[in-house]
């Protein structure tokens, strides 16, 4: 069964394989919206454990932790008015081992670290990113390490498609 801990293994095991053959070339962690969880936790696995920096965390639609994003999801608007939404929808999650805390992953790493979000995501709402770009910020000794990018509605990228946007390489840069 998928687990919290075992994507995180499989991503560590991953950069391990792309470490042994990139040479000096930079090993970014690039995490797209549940992905983004995923790449927090192996950058900060790899630094806690290891000692170890990624050379950059990119976060494409993130989310706090993953019973904010549970809560926010559109999904879940119908559910939310019901008695026992937070215990058999949020909690299940935590009695899962599912958590994806990037707000607490953040405030721990010290790599180069940016965020995109697009104003008009209709899945994670933009405040999620907000918040963990205040979350980073707040802990990062240098303040210019951490970036928020956002982009607006009229751009349409929604959810799924800030990797389209031709001056998207220009910002990872």
């Amino acid at each position: 069964h998928p687990s919290e801990s075992g994507f995180t293994t499989d991503v560590l095991a991953l950069y391990d394989w792309a470490k042994a053959r990139s040479g000096d070339s930079p090993i970014i962690f690039w995490g797209h919206s549940l992905g983004t969880g995923i790449a927090t936790n192996a950058a900060r696995k790899l630094q806690e454990d290891r000692g170890v920096q990624v050379d950059a965390v990119v976060l494409e639609s993130p989310y706090t932790n993953i019973r904010d994003a549970a809560a926010h999801v559109p999904i879940t608007k119908i559910y939310r008015q019901f008695p026992g939404f937070e215990y058999l929808i949020l909690d299940s999650m935590a009695r899962g081992g599912m958590f994806f805390r990037s707000d607490e992953n953040v405030q721990v790493l010290s790599c180069p670290l940016l965020i995109l979000h697009a104003e008009d995501d209709a899945v994670l709402p933009p405040q999620l990113g907000r918040q963990l770009f205040e979350a980073a910020r707040g802990a990062y000794a240098d303040k210019a390490k951490v970036k928020l990018v956002t982009f607006p509605k009229e751009l349409g990228l929604g959810h799924d498609y800030i990797s389209s946007n031709p001056e998207l390489p220009a910002l990872v840069k």
